[in-house]
């Protein structure tokens, strides 16, 4: 079986006024199996809008090539847009002024339903994503995340076995946000393959099973989402609390220590980092034989990983 989606050696460049050329993507080699939710993450201008695009056929790529589900992007776009669908976002491609029911119908008459088909696909979409009850009311009145739910519908129209998803929840409040995940986590179930961008590190922990870094172009790594961490060998941390500085002062100069900095806003919150192939469990003890009883310790989150390859830039966690 062919996995989702194939990326060799991709490259896109623009060019610019005064004909100076900008590398959107460079070199990008990428595999989606089928089935996964796979994560794009990177700060904004990092490329990961454009990949998608390329992927789903709205732009050519300048080199290298990519295959969805089999099809060649270029020589076989027709093929790929029939078993994709797109979530954009924002409030183009909605009708405002019509009811969420009348632009699905719409779009399910774009994409070859006949009347019938249509109107069973829409109900069953505004059922599964809880716009049932608002299905007759204009967009304009939506909220935000109701209004990306409706995109998700459209996306969702044709059945597709590749969904790609840009950025979804950018602009939602954390409800609707968290919602709007739960949705995603639903249809992974369905077997779907999932492709999502975000620069938000929370939402590519929450719902994907693998993730892609890329800046400035380029893809920095792709890993199962928890073993980023052991892979770029970003320790384990221990969080702790204590107010004397002695025990610090003593922490610092230990062989088995890597750093120990403050942490957070709250005074006498501090982070201790072993040293590579220290015992964090005798770390724990000797925080515990000099008195300390607060202490947290875990494996490196995203958001460290994410500094550690490209620093605070467009970060959101």
């Amino acid at each position: 079986m062919t996995d989702a989606v194939t990326v060799s050696a991709l490259g896109r460049t623009f060019t610019g006024p005064g004909g100076q050329s900008y590398v959107a993507l460079a070199d990008v080699d990428l595999t989606v199996e089928r089935g996964e939710t796979h994560g794009l993450l990177g700060p904004n201008g990092a490329g990961k809008t454009t990949l998608v695009r390329v992927l789903s056929t709205v732009l050519l790529p300048s080199s290298g090539s990519a295959r969805v589900l089999g099809h060649d992007v270029v020589r076989e776009a027709k093929a790929v847009r029939r078993q994709i669908g797109i979530v954009f976002g924002g409030d183009r491609g909605l009708y405002g002024r019509v009811s969420a029911r009348d632009n699905l119908l719409f779009w399910a008459s774009l994409f070859g339903l006949g009347p019938r088909a249509a109107k069973r696909r829409a109900s069953e979409l505004l059922e599964e994503l809880g716009l049932a009850e608002r299905a007759n009311q204009p967009v304009e009145q939506y909220s935000r995340g109701m209004k990306q739910r409706l995109h998700l519908a459209r996306g969702l129209i044709g059945d597709p076995q590749v969904l790609f998803l840009d950025e979804p929840t950018v602009g939602m409040d954390p409800v609707a946000a968290l919602e709007f995940r739960r949705i995603i986590r639903d249809l992974r179930a369905t077997g779907r393959t999932i492709f999502l961008t975000t620069h938000d590190m929370a939402e590519a922990e929450a719902v994907c099973d693998r993730i892609s870094l890329i800046d400035g172009g380029r893809l920095l790594l792709t890993e199962r989402t928890e073993r980023v961490g052991d892979l770029l060998a970003v320790g384990d941390r221990i969080d702790f609390t204590w107010t004397d500085p002695a025990l610090i002062d003593e922490l610092r100069v230990r062989a088995d220590v890597a750093t120990v900095t403050g942490h957070g806003d709250l005074p006498g919150r501090w982070r201790l980092v072993p040293a590579d192939g220290s015992s964090v469990r005798d770390l724990m003890k000797v925080l515990l034989d000099g008195g300390v009883t607060t202490i947290e310790a875990a494996p490196p989150r995203l958001e460290e990983v994410y500094l550690t390859l490209v620093g605070s830039r467009g970060l959101e966690v």
